[in-house]
């Protein structure tokens, strides 16, 4: 899963974006704010923003980045306040992940809700690609998957939290030959997307 890291001005900083880009669309699930959802995609971006990001038009702001980087299409957009020079990769026959790891307020998916002002939030971003075409059950429950070693890895590393309260999640897969029904993790590409993830998420966490 091929990738640049490209550059912007922004706030006064040059600020890196990881750009992932297909000759054709992919057949794409992803949460970013920037065309999320199940659709045909021709690109992903994980754009790094400043630590105190407060802009209220994310999908906005990441259709005018895919704008200015030239990238053609409809495509999918990622924010996250880590550094993404600092990404990490795993595959695992066939399966490939590529994760960015901010930590500064893990939290417990099912805490109580908080009180006062929400605290500037870490993200996990996560970009996962399959070779091989998944139904649009299998799409979702690939989400599952990605989400169930996401959690994995940080229990594995000691992290209080189950994420953040800001984690995104895009998987990418072919939209044309043999189309897979199943992605939990005992299924083919499951069980190699969950080690795959697992590995990217733990180094991020523990380098």
């Amino acid at each position: 899963m091929l990738f640049d890291i490209r550059w912007r001005r922004e706030a006064g900083r040059n600020m890196p974006v990881l750009v992932w880009q297909w000759p054709a669309p992919m057949r794409t699930i992803a949460s970013g704010p920037h065309n999320g959802g199940i659709g045909l995609r021709r690109w992903v971006i994980n754009a790094q923003v400043p630590p105190a990001y407060a802009r209220r038009d994310p999908d906005h702001h990441l259709s005018k980045l895919g704008v200015s980087l030239g990238l053609p299409g409809r495509g999918v957009g990622m924010l996250t306040a880590a550094a993404v020079e600092h990404f990490r990769s795993a595959a695992e026959s066939g399966a490939e992940v590529v994760a960015t790891v901010g930590l500064g307020r893990p939290i417990l998916a099912a805490a109580p809700d908080a009180r006062g002002p929400a605290p500037l939030a870490g993200t996990i971003n996560i970009v996962a690609l399959v070779p091989e075409r998944l139904s649009d059950a299998a799409l979702v429950n690939a989400v599952m998957t990605v989400t169930e070693a996401k959690v994995q890895a940080l229990r594995d590393a000691g992290v209080p939290g189950t994420g953040t309260a800001t984690d995104a999640v895009c998987l990418v897969c072919p939209d044309d030959g043999p189309t897979a029904d199943y992605a939990g993790p005992r299924s083919r590409w499951g069980s190699r997307l969950a080690r795959a993830v697992h590995r990217a998420v733990l180094t991020g966490v523990t380098p």
